[in-house]
């Protein structure tokens, strides 16, 4: 079965990988695409600056863009993708969902509510149960589900293939791809020659999303996993792909032969956009590397390696490309789990 979508804040980078995505998607067809009023009336090819080396869906260019707003979107989409900045997406993603449009969101905003399914589809399907409480709650016809910041994508579903051992304690350092910060956010001045130690509100996305992601539903409420998670964010000069450094203590001894068996055997989830196996670890010490590693399974594949053990636990860095599994490529996943699940 197609589903119609349609796409909030289309013209951006995010929402220029989720066209990229969804043009060819064998269950999604693009109906409708949103941008600010300096773009609503103009053809999607005038309007985007597009800035992904493969060429313009032609199926989409000459769409009309439209207003973000309930109104302006045609009733038969089953589902919005949205790459709406947090600013705009507090307030706009509630008022679609309050109008019974299915909401799969990239956008920071609500993510740690208590009522709104933040997932990664192999790592907690079942937390999409959360729906109904947020339907109870909030009296919406519509939903909204949230998949977590890039960095935390990368890192997770790792963490969940070892939390087998009884994960307590992560310790994670990040070099990300300057891509996660848009267009506009770090300039050829700033990041060439150089890395930038800190990432506004990247290190507190971290250390809560994680926990909340491992964490378990009853059918009522959701509870934070117990492991304690401390981050440090830096961005570095590479394009894509985000590049971390995992420190995981264990309340079991995991054995570097049992990590890597934990990673390799992790389950993945039969839905297209989901590779398998979804964790790839490298013998090889110097991988996974960004420009080697990031395009992986049509960058949806997590990459591993330099596992060691420590003396509390394990060492590892693991890969992912940050604007495909890490943005773009988690909501469209999002979308085929809501869309297997009969939300739509």
């Amino acid at each position: 079965m197609t589903h119609t979508v349609g796409v909030l804040g289309a013209t951006g980078a995010v929402g220029q990988r989720l066209v990229q995505l969804l043009d060819p998607h064998p269950e999604f067809e693009i109906g409708c695409l949103t941008a600010s009023s300096e773009s609503a009336g103009r053809p999607y090819r005038d309007a985007a600056k597009w800035r992904i080396p493969t060429p313009i869906p032609e199926d989409v260019a000459d769409l009309t863009v439209k207003e973000t707003d309930p109104e302006a979107v045609p009733d038969d989409v089953d589902m919005l993708f949205s790459s709406l900045p947090s600013s705009v997406g507090e307030r706009v993603e509630s008022d679609f969902a309050e109008a019974g449009y299915v909401v799969s969101s990239n956008s920071s905003n609500q993510r740690m509510a208590p009522d709104v399914p933040l997932v990664i589809p192999e790592v907690n399907a079942d937390h999409l149960g959360l729906l109904e409480v947020q339907r109870d709650e909030r009296g919406w016809d519509g939903a909204l589900v949230k998949n977590p910041n890039c960095s935390t994508i990368t890192m997770v579903p790792t963490l969940a293939a070892l939390d087998e051992f009884g994960l307590s304690r992560v310790h994670v350092a990040t070099l990300q791809a300057v891509s996660g910060a848009g267009y506009d956010g770090v300039t050829s001045m700033e990041i060439i020659d150089n890395a930038i130690p800190h990432i506004g509100g990247e290190e507190e996305k971290m250390e809560s999303e994680s926990r909340k992601l491992l964490g378990s539903f009853d059918g009522a409420e959701l509870s934070m996993h117990g492991a304690t998670v401390s981050a440090s964010c830096n961005r570095i000069p590479t394009l894509d792909g985000h590049l971390e450094n995992v420190w995981a203590e264990t309340d079991e001894e995991a054995s570097v032969e049992d990590a890597i068996e934990a990673m390799e055997e992790y389950e993945a989830i039969d839905l297209p956009s989901s590779p398998d196996p979804l964790i790839e670890v490298f013998e090889d010490p110097g991988r996974p590397q960004p420009r080697l590693d990031r395009e992986r399974e049509n960058g949806m594949q997590i990459s591993a390696g330099g596992v060691r053990e420590t003396e509390t636990g394990l060492q590892y860095n693991c890969l992912a490309h940050n604007t495909l599994r890490g943005a773009a490529g988690a909501s469209v996943l999002n979308g085929e789990l809501l869309a297997e699940q009969g939300y739509l």
